[in-house]
């Protein structure tokens, strides 16, 4: 079986080294500039890993300023072969309440500043313009490995959430969540949307851990969204979801994936149409 690597990225409170063992802070810097912090390379139960924080450490780096691009290119050049990303979200659906874990199965963009492409015809990039197919949106088995890791610690997940992925740091309008429910979405986040892109055009398989942190503002009565209620659902859920990393990791490190692999290494190779001479 070819060796696989997991990168992890991890959100506001997910990016806790001590999952990993033997790790090693790895600085790099990639022809798309810094990442957003030090890659954290370890493994957990034997399985290579690298952990990178996306908002840094100290986040502070706001969703609009993430170099996505970056941090994806480095975990490519590391060698992963797949992405564990986690989000925190808002809940659009009276059936996701706080504290929900979802295995995200659909986005929609509604950023406008972000850069969602590696090949955008600058010196020094890969040349040609990719027209990459987005659906699926994550990778299926992966999707169905995490539910059935979940499963196997009792976790409760769902196994579908379409998250509306906005440019932020600004929380949504009323009139903005009430529209996105119209529009079938489950969760609103600020960080899905390019990075499930990117890790696409490099053929890595990527998949989401979304958990639902506040009920957005869309609901008549209730608490509204503010950075205090979405922390204090996020810190009582942390431990879950570092508990389903600890089960799903090993469980991964069990599957051949070497089908899955070429398959994602083709798609991207296809998806580019090269310039012309």
């Amino acid at each position: 079986m070819r060796p696989i690597k997991i990168g992890i990225i991890g959100g506001s409170g997910l990016d806790d080294p001590n999952i990993l063992k033997n790790r090693q802070e790895k600085k790099v810097t990639t022809i798309y500039g810094e990442p957003s912090d030090v890659m954290i390379v370890g493994d957990i139960e034997g399985v290579p890993c690298v952990l990178l924080a996306r908002h840094g450490r100290k986040h502070d780096k706001m969703p609009g300023n993430v170099n996505y691009r970056a941090n994806i290119w480095a975990l490519k050049e590391e060698g992963c072969t797949h992405i564990i990303a986690t989000n925190a979200c808002g809940s659009l659906q009276e059936d996701f309440p706080p504290g929900t874990l979802s295995v995200a199965d659909g986005f929609i963009d509604r950023t406008t500043n972000r850069k969602q492409t590696f090949y955008d015809g600058e010196p020094g990039h890969p040349p040609g313009v990719c027209h990459l197919p987005m659906e699926p949106a994550f990778h299926p088995l992966v999707r169905q490995i995490i539910l059935e890791a979940a499963c196997a610690a009792g976790i409760k997940i769902r196994n579908t959430g379409c998250i509306v992925a906005i440019e932020g740091p600004r929380y949504s309008s009323k009139m903005e969540s009430l529209m996105y429910q119209t529009l079938g979405a489950h969760l609103v986040g600020m960080t899905t949307v390019p990075e499930a892109v990117l890790a696409k055009e490099l053929g890595i398989m990527y998949a989401v851990i979304a958990m639902a942190t506040d009920w957005d503002c869309w609901r008549a009565t209730g608490e509204k969204v503010s950075h205090k209620s979405v922390l204090k659902v996020f810190q009582k859920n942390v431990q879950t979801v570092l508990g389903l990393l600890k089960v799903l990791i090993p469980r991964m490190g069990m599957e051949n994936w070497d089908e899955s692999i070429a398959e994602m290494e083709q798609l991207a190779k296809d998806s580019v149409i090269l310039p012309t001479h």
